[in-house]
């Protein structure tokens, strides 16, 4: 039993789902308190966050991560509790184990190790930790980066813990992640009976020439970073219920996750504009959850994928996939950043795990890139 399984496991045991943190914050910080962190908890809204810091020296190295998890749902579908960490066949079962408590306690065990005997940091290293990635994400991070840019604390370089490897640990880096922007289209008719369509207007049929131009639209062709934009619908809701009844609106739920070749505002516009064109009476609501971001080969990455080299002896290849993260809140700061944890084939899922000696060569690579910036 390493010292990073068991700190794993003391994470996975507390059942904290979004926006409770069950205790995982007060555990983290005695522990980073007792290597000679300063401790910051930040509670804002409903949502706990931690802040520690080693040393005031620039530049500053953080850890990002977030204790929080999403539900386990029916947990008798679990072949052990979820909240029951439990060591199977070379792997931790629980909740949080990949998504991401194991990280977490990767880094901890990595820090103990590169201060043990008394070294001191070329810098500084810090944690940020919150509670809130997994829901609105609105008290979490990025509120503790506003407090940080208000007092002029800058992070030079960050790495967040998110699960990041497809079939080997190390086989990937995230430097970058796609903007996610939503909106939510009410197309306006007039309710009627179905037997008499002069007297009505149904929004169904309004909304399909416009569905069919946003759908078939290219937004972009990417970039040598990212993909070119999609756009997707998530949801349509519309109807009373009744055979004999044209509904009187329609709801549209639709997302773009875009690249840096085209901005928040340019997608807004070119919407508006083309359902102007259609001449629909309507109501469009926008939500944006994220900018992209894109760290370039430099320090960080380059530390980030030596470290890997020499722990697994692979090459890890740089992504920019998936969905959103934390890194979103940090890179507009400036901060170098990039994602590196472990596999991301059972986040979320029922039976999520992790790898036993997966967590130990994490811990190893968190290390190494302490060593490589900080030495």
């Amino acid at each position: 039993m390493t010292p990073t399984l068991e700190l794993a496991m003391e994470l996975v045991r507390r059942r904290s789902i979004t926006p409770d943190d069950a205790g995982c914050q007060q555990l983290l910080a005695g522990r980073l308190e007792g290597l000679g962190f300063r401790i910051e908890r930040l509670r804002f809204g409903e949502v706990d966050n931690l802040w520690a810091r080693f040393g005031s020296a620039e530049p500053l190295f953080a850890f990002a991560g977030h204790t929080d998890v999403v539900p386990p749902g029916p947990e008798e579908r679990w072949q052990s509790p979820p909240f029951q960490p439990t060591l199977r066949d070379g792997f931790l079962y629980g909740r949080g184990t990949a998504d991401m408590k194991g990280s977490i306690a990767a880094m901890v065990t990595a820090c103990e190790r590169f201060l043990a005997g008394g070294r001191q940091p070329n810098g500084s290293i810090a944690f940020l930790i919150t509670s809130d990635e997994e829901g609105p994400a609105v008290d979490g991070t990025v509120r503790v980066v506003e407090q940080l840019e208000r007092r002029g604390e800058k992070i030079r370089w960050c790495l967040v813990g998110e699960p990041t490897c497809a079939r080997q640990l190390g086989d990937t880096i995230k430097n970058g992640r796609r903007g996610s922007l939503n909106g939510r289209l009410r197309i306006l008719g007039i309710q009627g009976h179905i037997a008499y369509p002069h007297l009505a207007r149904n929004p169904i049929h309004l909304a399909a020439p416009l569905l069919e131009e946003l759908t078939s639209m290219e937004w972009d062709r990417g970039n040598d970073f990212f993909p070119p934009t999609s756009f997707q619908i998530s949801n349509i809701n519309a109807g009373t219920g009744a055979t004999n009844v044209t509904p009187g609106e329609l709801e549209i739920l639709f997302n773009f996750r875009f690249s840096t070749e085209v901005t928040e505002e340019q997608l807004r516009r070119r919407v508006e504009e083309t359902v102007a064109a259609h001449g629909i009476d309507h109501e469009l609501e926008w939500s944006l959850s994220g900018h992209p971001y894109l760290t370039p080969a430099g320090e960080l990455v380059e530390a980030a994928r030596s470290a890997i080299g020499q722990t697994t002896g692979l090459e890890a290849q740089l992504s920019t996939s998936g969905g959103t993260s934390d890194g979103r809140f940090i890179a507009p700061t400036g901060a170098q950043v990039v994602e590196l944890g472990p596999l991301n084939a059972t986040i979320h899922q029922i039976d999520e795990r992790v790898g036993t000696e997966d967590l130990e060569q994490l811990s190893g690579i968190y290390e190494r890139i302490l060593i490589d910036l900080l030495r």
